[in-house]
């Protein structure tokens, strides 16, 4: 039972991690490196991720400076940056590209709000889906023998607890970047 249980928490913990990973990529109007995380640029034929071909800055608040390592990349790395679901056009210096972040208006901070209460739902769900199955598996152990009546009581009451922190801490993590789309 154990063994099943410490699995619970590994998915779980999982899902928490592949939110928090989203939330990074989500423009908050200040300049962040991890909205490039998605994007990849053809190099050579191979998608390759921008910050593999390029040191990326925050030199100020709105603005991040790309840098690539090879100069002939810089067309390859602005074009992907140009249909890529960023949302900003890069400025080429014939050095560097600079992406200038435009502070966000009252609605757009609402609409990514809303967008980020959406993703926080999907992952509750996700984390309730962790245990249903975690609790089906007790079950099934329970009917092959290998746990007891009180053992299965045992294991639910443990999953439903594991299940509630996991819940409170997509809310905490939730609330945060909320507050900080928020912030003008």
């Amino acid at each position: 039972m154990k063994e099943v249980l410490k699995k619970n928490d590994e998915r779980m913990q999982r899902r928490i991690n592949h939110l928090i990973d989203e939330f990074k990529s989500i423009r908050a109007g200040r300049a962040n490196a991890a909205v490039l995380d998605k994007v990849t640029v053809d190099y050579y034929g191979v998608p390759t991720p921008i910050n593999q071909l390029s040191s990326i800055s925050v030199p100020e608040a709105r603005t991040l400076v790309i840098q690539p390592y090879d100069a002939s990349s810089l067309r390859s790395i602005e074009k992907a940056i140009q249909m890529s679901d960023v949302g900003i056009n890069p400025q080429n210096d014939g050095k560097v590209l600079r992406l200038i972040f435009p502070p966000l208006t009252e609605d757009k901070r609402k609409e990514i709000a809303k967008d980020i209460a959406h993703i926080a739902e999907d992952s509750k769900v996700q984390i309730r889906n962790v245990r249903r199955d975690t609790m089906e598996k007790l079950k099934a152990m329970k009917k092959s023998g290998e746990l007891t009546e009180d053992d299965l009581k045992e294991g639910e009451k443990k999953v439903q607890k594991s299940t509630d922190n996991f819940i409170k801490e997509i809310d905490s993590i939730t609330d945060k970047k909320k507050k900080e789309i928020m912030e003008i």
